[in-house]
């Protein structure tokens, strides 16, 4: 089987936006490896970036993982602003569709309210307080 696991750039705030995720989707950050801990003699992070993270993983579903990390200064940042692309959650249930779409814009800005678009499917897409962009669909038997 082969999987896609979305993998984001922050600009020094992924432990916060992993929380973040962490409070909508459950599951417990793994692969947590922050700068300090692959500090070398041929790379040396800054004090006010060593406590940043290089890697985290949050699982979510059963083959699924988001990824993120913190771009160094040296590296330039992320253009917040951009399109970077978007996250698509898909899910069994409407409620469960709603909590991950209230929660996720929470902060954020709603780009298309999660509205009904068929008779059995819903769908809708944010930019979540960290500038990262969500569609989130639900098809439904009912």
């Amino acid at each position: 089987m082969i999987t896609i696991h979305p993998h984001i750039n922050f600009n020094g705030n992924a432990e916060e936006a992993f929380l973040f995720y962490q409070s909508i989707f459950g599951g417990t950050p793994t692969n947590i490896i922050r700068f300090i801990d692959i500090a070398s003699e041929h790379f040396t992070p800054n004090k006010e970036e060593e406590q940043k993270l290089m890697n985290i993983a949050l699982p979510i579903g059963e083959h699924t993982m988001l990824i993120g990390n913190d771009v160094p200064k040296f590296m330039g940042t992320v253009n917040e602003s951009e399109n970077r692309s978007k996250i698509s959650v898909q899910t069994d249930s409407k409620e469960q569709a709603i909590h991950i779409f209230e929660g996720l814009s929470m902060g954020g800005t709603v780009e298309l309210p999660f509205t009904q678009n068929t008779e059995n499917t819903y769908f809708g897409m944010l930019r979540d307080t960290f500038g990262i962009e969500w569609i989130v669909n639900c098809t439904t038997n009912q």
